[in-house]
């Protein structure tokens, strides 16, 4: 009986890894789904800016090729994640704010021809994707780049804030948006782009995708579900909880960068949103979704397993 019991498991367990590649393989470009293994997470290094006659930036000659996805192994294209700005630093310096967000718009129009606007949220701006698999997708490879994004509907939402300096964060938020919309557009055929459409809604039938809920930085219950997920992924995969901590993310140091790759690519195939920093996994925090913890607690356990039996 303990015999059949266990074997039942393993054979589960292994037609479970067997669907969470086949999902990973769906979601990437063909030119990485044969080779994404290979792929190393190293930096072409940073473009510099050109200029038009006027002094305005020319966000469209700035890029002949871009850095491997994150989502494929490549290099996130932060290493420390870019936030939104707070409301208190926005109304002290609205009209600094209103000149990022004017510039971080007029770069994504040049870059995708997509439709950028202010967000009625403070801290957002709005891009109008072709479709809601598109957004959904760009919301996936984004955060992987280790840049704040959310979605609604058609819409994702990109972070802006009045501290952004031209050649450093407002060139973030439009290289990462350039990025992945070159993948998505240019890469990725309408045949693939409809089976990741079924994919998403498959995803969601079986549970929502669960993405950071913003929180309070002061609120004590934050900090508090934060400890209690890094309590059990330390129990449950011995992941020692990462310095670096975040409100609405939970940080663990994985044992070396490879590993850091492999379980923030299966977590997002598993609909968790996830990304990394060096060797540090950070996943979400999400009270209304999962207010104790356990789901993203089991699912970065359980692609810990996969990723040692791999």
């Amino acid at each position: 009986m303990i015999v059949t019991v266990t074997t039942d498991f393993l054979a589960a367990e292994g037609d479970a890894y067997a669907r969470l590649v086949l999902r990973l393989r769906t979601l990437l470009p063909p030119a990485y789904q044969d080779t994404y293994e290979r792929i190393q997470p190293t930096s072409m290094g940073s473009a510099g800016l050109k200029y038009a006659a006027d002094g305005s930036v020319a966000w469209d000659e700035i890029w002949g090729s871009f850095c491997d996805l994150a989502m494929a192994g490549g290099p996130p294209h932060k290493g420390l994640l870019l936030e939104p700005g707070r409301q208190d630093d926005i109304d002290a310096q609205f009209g600094r704010y209103d000149e990022v967000v004017e510039e971080i718009c007029r770069g994504i129009k040049m870059v995708t021809g997509l439709r950028p606007y202010a967000s009625p949220t403070p801290g957002w701006v709005s891009v109008t994707c072709h479709s809601d698999t598109m957004a959904e997708w760009l919301l996936r490879a984004i955060v992987m780049e280790n840049v704040a994004a959310r979605r609604a509907g058609g819409v994702v939402e990109l972070p802006a804030a009045p501290h952004f300096r031209l050649e450093k964060e407002i060139k973030n938020v439009i290289t990462v948006i350039a990025k992945t919309t070159h993948y998505w557009l240019g890469h990725m055929p309408p045949s693939q782009q409809r089976e990741i459409g079924d994919l998403f809604m498959r995803m969601g039938v079986e549970s929502p995708l669960l993405e950071p809920e913003t929180a309070d930085p002061t609120d004590p219950r934050s900090a508090r579900l934060r400890d209690v997920i890094a309590e059990r992924i330390d129990r449950d995969t011995g992941l020692r909880p990462a310095a670096r901590m975040y409100s609405d993310w939970v940080g663990v140091e994985c044992s070396d960068v490879a590993s850091a790759v492999w379980m923030m690519r299966a977590l997002v195939a598993s609909n968790v949103l996830a990304r990394r920093e060096e060797r540090a996994l950070f996943v979400p925090i999400n009270p209304s979704r999962d207010p104790h913890g356990a789901r993203v607690s089991a699912a970065v356990g359980t692609v810990h397993r996969f990723g040692v039996r791999s």
